[in-house]
Formats: structure tokens, sequence, C-alpha cells
């Protein structure tokens, strides 16, 4: 029977749809919980929560790579446009606009993510790529022009939420290069970074009741900690623009838990919207990239399996774990040529 493992588009896929389930959840809770808190209590609130998470879900030595004193200027980086300037806009926006235009605005998360995994990693975009992520922006757009249509929406809001969207985007493409450490460690140090950086900055604004900042708490362990650990799990999966567009249906399912919540009604240029969004998702599980291709040789750390068909390196000494076990160190890949159906994951990024 076909295992995920070996289909890397769908797992990816699915893994990206976890991590857009859960953020498209917490946008319009975000709006209902931080009513009457500043920007900066509610994004120190929400990554506190995150990094719970992190701390929690990390996994022991010889599961998964550990982070490196490298990767710290990364991992500032991250926590600047991903957990100070991103969540900090997002609130600020969510603070004068309805929460399905806000939403609907982080569809354009995308197009960065995307354009800067091409531009930087050189992560192939076929035409089905290209496609999927033409029907998630068209259906974003639809969405937005929607919401414009009934006049709810402010310019400098919206504006705000758009600044979130692009340094999510930056922060994106930052986090592919740490997709193959311990994700537990990275929401962690990323989160606390950021809740440290925010809370220093929230000593002027009003101060939270408990069932608020309960709340938030909540809210950011699953969509920030949760959605983000899902998020690089599926960037190492199957690399950093599609994770970007799968990614882009969190929107959506914000809008529409912000109409449960009462926020609008729904039209026809949603249900228009919403069907290119899905139709962009399916494209995207669909994908098969199949060609003969080089791997030369390389080593590096990260989780690996003995039957995924590129770790077939000897243990040494050690005992030689089971072939499905997912196990961590540092190990050599020999030149190898051989097709198999594959994505622009650690193994994967060559040219086309």
């Amino acid at each position: 029977m076909t295992s995920l493992a070996s289909l890397p588009a769908l797992r990816g896929g699915l893994l990206a749809l976890l991590a857009a389930l859960l953020f498209g959840i917490s946008t319009p809770l975000v709006q209902q919980f931080g009513a009457g808190l500043g920007a900066f209590s509610t994004a120190a609130l929400l990554y506190s929560g995150a990094a719970a998470v992190g701390l929690l879900s990390r996994q022991r030595i010889e599961r998964e790579a550990r982070l490196q004193r490298s990767d710290l200027p990364r991992l500032l980086a991250m926590a600047g446009f991903g957990a100070v300037i991103g969540p900090v806009a997002l609130a600020w926006g969510l603070q004068h606009t309805s929460g399905t235009s806000a939403s609907l605005m982080l569809t354009l998360e995308a197009l960065f993510t995307a354009v800067l995994a091409w531009r930087l990693y050189r992560e192939t975009m076929d035409g089905r790529v290209w496609a999927a992520m033409a029907l998630l922006l068209t259906g974003g757009m639809v969405l937005v022009i929607d919401q414009g249509r009934t006049g709810e929406a402010q310019l400098w809001d919206l504006l705000a939420v758009l600044l979130a969207t692009a340094a999510w985007g930056v922060d994106n493409t930052l986090s592919r290069a740490l997709a193959e450490r311990d994700p537990g460690q990275v929401v962690w140090a990323k989160a606390t970074l950021g809740a440290s950086a925010t809370l220093a900055l929230a000593f002027r604004e009003p101060v939270p009741t408990a069932g608020a900042a309960l709340a938030l708490l909540a809210v950011g362990a699953t969509g920030y900690g949760l959605s983000l650990r899902f998020y690089l799990l599926a960037q190492r999966a199957f690399g950093a623009a599609r994770t970007g567009s799968v990614f882009a249906f969190a929107p959506f399912v914000g809008a529409g838990l912000a109409l449960v919540l009462g926020d609008r009604a729904a039209s026809g240029l949603m249900a228009l919207g919403s069907l290119l969004m899905l139709a962009g998702v399916v494209l995207h599980l669909a994908e098969s990239h199949e060609h003969e291709h080089e791997h030369e040789a390389l080593e590096h750390e990260h989780a690996h399996r003995h039957d995924d068909g590129h770790h077939h390196h000897p243990h040494g000494d050690l005992h030689m774990p089971d072939p499905s076990a997912q196990h961590s160190h540092r190990h050599r890949h020999e030149p190898l040529r051989h097709a198999h159906a594959h994505v622009p994951d650690a193994h994967h990024l060559h040219r086309h």
C-alpha cells in the first residue's frame, strides 16, 4: 500500500492544510479576545502560548537535529518579522476592521512566500504550481473585492494587515533553512524571542483581564505554536513555495469562522472565491513531479528514515535502526542518479 512518505506532495500538502486550518481559525478569535487590548500585549500573549507548545513538543536528540549557535541570527530575524512585526500589525489592523476582510487579505502572504522561495532557494515552479498559485490568489482577490463592495474595510487597517502578510512572507522564507531542525526547538526559540520583545514594549498598554489573557494564550498555542510546527514540517516535506501557496487556504478558514461568528453575510462572490481557492489546493495536492535527476555528494544532519530511497549510509558501530524508524544524526550522501516523484525538499534542489 502506498504511504504518505512515498507521496511527498500529498504529505506536505496535508501538513500545510493543517497549519492553515489552525492559523485561519485564530484570526477572528484574536479579534474577538483582543478587543480593547494593545497590539503589543496581544502579540506577547499569542507568542507566549506558542512558546509553551514549542517547549513541550521538543524531541529527543536522537530523533531530531538540534538548533546550532550559527542559527541565532536567522532566529532573531524570524522573531523580528514573524513574532513582532507580523502579529503587532495584524492585531492593530484587527482593532479597526472586520475579521473577514483581515482574514482575506492574508491570502497575499502566499505571494510573498512563493516569490521569495523561488528567487532565494531556486525552488522549482512548474506550470501546475503556478496554476495552483494563480487560482489561490485569484480566489483571494475575488474575496477581497467582495469585502470592499460592502464599504466596511478601512484602507489603513487593511494596509496594516498587508504589512503583516509581507512580514510573515519573509519569516516563512527565512524558516525554510531551519525546517530540518527540531520544529519544537524552532517554535520555542522564535516564540520566546518574539514574546520577550513585544512584552517589553507593552508596558503602556491596558492590562488584559484573566479571561482574555488565557484565551489569547490558548489561541497562540494552537494558531501560532502548533500551526508553525506543522508549517515547518510541511516545508521540510515539499519546500517553502508550495507550503506558502497551500497555506493561502488559511484566510478562507478565517473568513468562514468570522461569518459563523456573525461578522457579515455570505455572497455569490465569496462562494466564487472560495471555489477558486479550493481548486488551487486540490491542484497542489495532486502534484506529481518525476524525472531522472542527479544528487551530488552532501553531508548534513536532519531527521530521516532508511526506507526513503536516499539514506543508505552505514551507522558504524551503532545498531542499525529499523528502516522505517525516524532518527537524526550527521550523515553523508554519496553521488546518486535516479528517477522518482519528488518535490523541493533538502535533497532535491537541483536545477531544471
